[in-house]
Formats: C-alpha cells, structure tokens, sequence
C-alpha cells in the first residue's frame, strides 16, 4: 500500500504541476456557476411578488427539468459534459511512459505493475476528489441562504458524480495505455467517453440490442440517482467499470513484456470483462438492490399507503401485462423504442415487491365502423402493414385481431395503450390518460393494485326522472368525475366502480357505497320513492342534488332525512360574474368529511355552483346535521320570484321575501343505523360536480376535489389511496438583491481567480527549481 501511495502522490504532483488541470477545473467551476447564479437572480426576483417557493434545494441543484427560465439543477446539469474533462487529464497518465521509454524501467522495477496502476489510479480519485471539494463550495450557497436545506440529497449528487468520474478516470487510464502518442490517447478517451454517454439512445426498437446499449449507458444511471435516490445497484455498477478498465490496463501492462498468442490475451481480457458482468448482473437482481431516498419528503418513493398494498399481497406474484396497438395514437408511448423508461416507472413498486411480472403484447384492431369508411374498406391487416412500413414497425409478433379478442376483453377501453393487472385470479384495468403526463401515477396504480385485494366501492348513478347522466359528456353530465376512462381524476381511474339503475323498473344493488340522485325533473313515482325509502331505512348511503326550482320534487324525497330545499334562488353580487353564479365557502362539516381538507378550509376555499338554493334543517331527527358549504352573508342573499339574471344588477328586496344571511348551500347527515355510520350529502345545487363545472378556468375553486371528496367519504375513505407525505420545508431564499451581486462576485471572479492564481503560483515556482 505503501507503494501505491508513492506513486500516486508522484502522479499528482505531475498533474497539478501542469496548467491543463488547473484550467480544467477553473472552467468546470465556471459553467456551473453560470447555470446557479442566474437561477439564484431569478428565483430571488419571483420571490418578492411570491412569497414561498418549494423545494429550492432540488431545483437548484439537482432538478431534471426546466422551469421557465430557470436551467436544471446543476449537479443534473453537469452530468451530460463531464466526459469532456477527463481525456485531456488521463491522455499521458501511461503514455507518457511509453512514450518516453520509462515503461521498461517500469518492468524492471520490483514494483508490481498492479501497483504501479492501482497508484496512477489512485492519483486520479484525489483529483476528482479536488473537483468534488469545490462542487462541494456550491453547497454553502444551498446551507446559508436556504431556508431548511435538504443537504443528504446535493451530497448525494456529489457522490453520484465522484463515482461517474472515477468511472471515466478509469476508462482514460486504459486508453492511455494503448498507445505511446498523449493526443491519440485523448482522442480516443473522448470518443469512448462520447460513445458511453450517447449509446444509450442506440438500437432501442431491438431487444437484445437495446438491453446491452442502456447497460453500457453511464450518465442515465447518474441522473436517476442525482435526483435523490441512491441504489446499491448503479453504485456497484460504476465501481464494476472502474474495475474492469482498471484491470484491462494491468493486463495490457502485463501483456507487454510477455510474448503470448492472441487467444491468450483475449481470455486474459475476457476473464476480467466476465467476472465484472458476473458481479454487476447479480448486484441488479432486484431482491438484494438497497435504496436510500435522500430526499427530506421521501419524493423518489411511494407513498405508505401504496407500500401497505403491497405488502398485503403476501408473496403472491402480481402479473402486469401492457396491450398495446399499434393503430392507436398511443402506440409511440409503448413502442419497443421507449419500452425502457416505460418498464422503469415500475421499479418504485418493484422495490417493495420483488415479483412483479411486466409482459409487453403488441397487437393491431380497430373497433370504429367509421375506421373502413375513413381507409376505403381497407382491411384492417392491410391498413396494419401500410402502416408499419411508414413508420418502419418490425411486425414480428404482432397479434391479429381474432387473436387479441380471445386472450383480453379490451372493447371497453378505445383501442389504446393499457395495463392489465391481474392477481389470484382477479384482474383490473390500469389506463394511460390524455394529458401531458400520459402514464398512469401512483395514484392510479395504487387504486388499481388495492382493487385487487379489497372490494371495489360501487358508485351507482339512478336515471329516473331525466337525471344527469354519468356517460355524457354534456355541459351539466357527471361523465368527466364520474366514468372518463382517458382522465385520471375520474373516480372510475382512482379505485370506483360506476354503474347506473332505474329505481321504477329496477332493484338497487345491495352492498354498494353510495346511491346518487342528480336533479331528478319529475316527481318518483310510489314505487321508486318505496325503493328509495326501504335503501335509506336500510342505512344506504346517498347524495341528492337538486336545483332551485325543483323544490316540489326534491323535498319529498327529502321528507324524512329532517332537511329542506328553501323557496327561492340563491345569488350573489360579483363585478365579474353573473349573479346567479355562488361561490360557498367549505365549512367545518368539509374538515369532519375529509380531515386533508383543513388546509383549504383554513384558506377559505370555493366551490363554484350556477345556479343554486338554500338548504335548511326542518326538524330534529335522528341524524346528526353539519353544514358542508355555507355562503357568505355580506355577498349572497336568497332571491324570491322570477328574476332575469342578464339585465341590470340584482338588488335585495326584503318586499318580495328576498332574504339575507349565511345559507348552507350542502349539508352533511350521519347516523348509526345497524352496527355502522349512514352517510347523507344534500346539495342545492346539481352543477358543482358536472362536467362544465370541473373544467371552469376562469375562478379558482376545488369543485373536483370536494366531489371526490364526499364519494371518498362514502367508501369510508378506502379509495383514492392517500398521497400524504411530508411537506417540502425547503421554500424560502434567504437573499436580497445585493446578496445575489456579492455571489456574483465570488462565484464568476474571486474563487475563479484564486483557482488560477494558485495554480500560476505552482507552476511558477516549478520552473524556477
């Protein structure tokens, strides 16, 4: 060991005797400090108009996405360019020897030659060490002006990036060994450095090909652990190709003094190659991978909630199979091409369940009548093949149509990308979704694994009296909360079943969670008002929804809860908005339904109803009755008689019966009925959850998740699984406008300078000796 630090402390003093190293390190402090200053300037400026921002310690540092003006995070950043630092340092580290004819010395010697480059080498670790330390100066920004600085995930990046340089110290070592000429040496570690960073991009729609091209891609790796989720398995993999570049350069060293055949150098070469892969292969099986989550809110994984899911699974094996066709706009997402970060959104569960099946079929059919129409009677085989000829589609293994209609019932789900899930026999569909994001989150997968081990809460939908419909997708229909397959808010995506029933000529289901009446227009008949009656007798759940107007059909069935729709129309003065636009405020009865509502509570939150009536309680029943909406008494009064709401402004008249207060737009009843908790929303209004409603941009209300909200109430909460987790505590820059100029000058001129002023120092000083 003595030996090996000998040389190394001989080798530094070489390098850092030349001007290359200080220059390179000068210019890498350089390009980070352009990238963190400006998005320090930025977020400082933003911050006085907006007083908190969150997660600053990732955005700063370690962020792989782009916000506005804002770069990525600079550790993130610098990953895709330092490939380019190392060539020029390790071009002379052996062939300089050779060049100048030490390397015969060097065989001579009675210093191992392993020694001689485990030294060199370990000559380089100090040098990217020094690079560390002052990547490590850009941390005293984070400590002293972020408030609550998440410090384990930047030092992580640190780390991931030592490891990555290290790597690429190695490779630059063995390039140098293979020739006497330093320029060559460089040459050929930028192209092998160049090949690694962008290999991963190479053969992608091949499967053995793009295996073996993402296993030999350095940088990907770093970036998944640079965003805070350190895993034993990318660790072994970076130290796994330091070793083998380490030991191809002692067996090329060794090589040559020694006159072998060829087959003897390749086994040499391949002995070293094999038992890395050997060791890098067994460190990836997922059951003996080690992850730590650096991050202070855990964001790199799943939630509690999602890891009891599986855990209750037990060691059953969950089989997770991907149809994807290849006449769907969704393709592309699926296509072989993409299949890696595709297969990679599951390893936060593979994590925590080891077995986990991922299987891929690719099939083509296309359900529209309108599909041979648009094609010209094309076939559908035909359409298949012009189209995998245009977009160069390797057709092997694609199923026909008959084919995919006998192993997977996929007409309900439009033709496009989806996962099926299936465990013990049960299966459930996990969809991707029309939106930016497309995959399905945690929250979706979540809902889908919990519905195979619980039974799912069924949402039924009544249709009598010309309801509002939960299949349309009209302007006051319930299909965007209720049943939209391609949105991944709806409750059939976050763990619901959605179904429908006639209570004159049908029976309601027994077991369900909630039965919804929405704005019934005519009167039930004795016999569905009987059924109605017997359910809530029963302890059924139920939300009924009406709208002002309908008093005569809605406070019949209302009768017997103890609760009263008002004569009258509520309104609400506003600059801006029609009148008859409410906008009820959540009340406690919201916090008491859904505690993770408090926040918005606190915050005075909205909901938006158009068009809405008063609600009051008539007489003392047996339910316990709290207000979930009330409306603000300085704004909004009870308005009598016919009133036209496009005209003049509405005025208050207390002639005509026009009352003023705080009203209950909904309200809330419990009671314990047959050893469990019957649960009540009355509405006044029928619009606050319709597809209209859920999609308003020009108000800020939280309509959509008051609506999930109360049916979550119903399946006593089993369903959407809970997200919580922490709260992100590092949002404050503690910085003014002259704190950004003084960074400015220490990080673009005074440590910059000193960097170079140190090194002319030593390198002046060299000379004279």
């Amino acid at each position: 060991m003595k030996k090996i630090v000998q040389i190394a402390r001989l080798e530094l003093s070489l390098l850092f005797y030349s001007p290359i190293a200080w220059l390179l390190i000068m210019i890498l402090f350089l390009q980070m400090s352009f990238d963190l200053i400006p998005a320090i300037d930025e977020i400082q400026h933003i911050q006085e108009f907006i007083p908190a921002f969150s997660f600053l310690t990732d955005k700063f540092f370690t962020t792989s996405i782009k916000l506005g003006n804002l770069p990525y995070g600079i550790f993130f950043g610098i990953l895709s360019s330092l490939y380019l630092y190392t060539p020029l340092v390790t071009m002379g580290i052996i062939s300089r020897e050779t060049s100048s004819g030490t390397i015969k010395l060097l065989y001579s010697s009675p210093v191992k030659l392993s020694q001689i480059v485990y030294g060199k080498f370990l000559a380089m670790l100090v040098y990217n060490l020094v690079i560390i330390v002052l990547m490590g100066l850009f941390l005293i920004i984070g400590i002293l002006f972020i408030d609550n600085f998440d410090y384990p995930h930047p030092l992580v990046a640190l780390l991931v990036t030592f490891l990555l340089l290290s790597a690429y110290a190695a490779i630059g070592i063995f390039m140098s060994s293979l020739t006497s000429y330093q320029v060559v040496a460089a040459i050929c570690t930028f192209a092998v450095l160049a090949l690694m960073n962008y290999i991963g991009n190479f053969g992608q729609s091949l499967a053995f090909v793009r295996d073996l091209t993402y296993s030999l891609s350095m940088p990907s790796r770093a970036e998944r652990m640079v965003a805070g989720l350190l895993n034993s398995r990318d660790v072994i993999y970076y130290l796994v190709v330091s070793g083998i570049f380490v030991g191809f350069t002692i067996v090329k060293l060794q090589l040559g003094r020694v006159s072998k055949p060829f087959l003897y150098h390749a086994a040499r070469y391949m002995l070293v190659l094999m038992v890395g892969l050997s060791i890098a292969y067994l460190s990836s099986r997922q059951p003996v991978i080690v992850y730590y989550d650096a991050t202070y809110t855990k964001v790199n994984t799943i939630v509690k909630a999602t890891q009891q899911i599986l855990k209750d699974m037990g060691e059953e094996p969950l089989e997770v199979t991907a149809y994807v066709n290849a006449l769907h706009g969704s393709y592309s997402f699926g296509a072989p091409v993409n299949r890696i970060p595709a297969t990679a959104r599951w390893e936060p569960y593979l994590r925590f369940k080891s077995n986990i099946n991922l299987k891929w079929v690719y099939y083509y059919d296309y359900r529209d009548p309108q599909f041979y129409v648009i094609n010209q009677g094309k076939s559908l085989k035909t359409f298949f093949l012009e189209r995998a000829k245009a977009f160069e589609i390797d057709t092997a293994g694609f199923l026909n149509p008959e084919r995919i209609r006998k192993e997977a019932d996929l007409r309900g789900e439009n033709d496009r990308l989806v996962f099926q899930l299936k465990y013990k026999g049960k299966t459930t569909f996990l969809r991707t979704f029309d939106d930016a994001s497309f995959w399905p989150d945690e929250p979706e997968v979540a809902a889908a694994m919990k519905r195979l081990i619980v039974t799912p809460p069924q949402i039924v939908f009544v249709t009598d009296g010309y309801q509002r419909s939960m299949d349309k997708i009209g302007d006051r229909d319930y299909k965007m909360l209720a049943n939209n397959k391609s949105g991944r808010a709806s409750m059939i995506n976050v763990g619901f079943d959605i179904d429908s029933v006639s209570l004159e000529n049908g029976h309601i289901p027994a077991g369900i969670a909630a039965l919804v009446i929405g704005d019934p227009r005519v009167q039930f008949s004795a016999v569905a008002k009987a059924k109605l009656q017997k359910y809530l007798a029963d302890g059924g759940n139920l939300l009924i929804a009406g709208e002002p107007g309908k008093q005569a059909v809605i406070n019949p069935l209302l009768e017997s809860l103890g609760v009263k729709m008002r004569s009258g129309t509520l309104v609400q003065s506003s600059t801006d908005f029609s009148y008859g636009l409410v906008t009820p405020k959540l009340a406690a009865g919201a916090v008491a339904m859904a505690p993770d509502m408090e926040k918005a509570y606190k915050e005075k939150a909205k909901v938006s109803m158009p068009g809405a009536a008063a609600l009051s309680e008539e007489h003392q029943g047996s339910f316990t009755i709290q207000p979930l909406l009330m409306t603000n008494e300085k704004t909004a009064w009870i308005k009598m008689g016919q009133f036209v709401l496009d005209s003049a402004a509405l005025v208050f008249d207390a002639k005509i019966g026009d009352q003023k207060g705080a009203f209950p737009a909904a309200l809330m009843l419990t009671r314990q009925l047959k050893n469990k908790e019957q649960r009540i929303v009355v509405a006044g209004d029928a619009d606050f959850f319709s597809n209209k409603e859920l999609s308003r941009s020009n108000i800020e209300v939280m309509n959509g998740s008051v609506g999930i909200s109360i049916f979550s109430w119903f399946a006593n909460r089993e369903f959407p699984v809970s997200m919580s987790r922490p709260e992100s505590r590092d949002n404050k820059l503690l910085l003014t406008k002259g704190g950004v100029s003084t960074l400015e000058i220490l990080y673009y001129g005074l440590i910059p300078g000193t960097i170079f002023l140190f090194g002319m120092v030593l390198l002046i000083r060299r000379k004279r000796k």
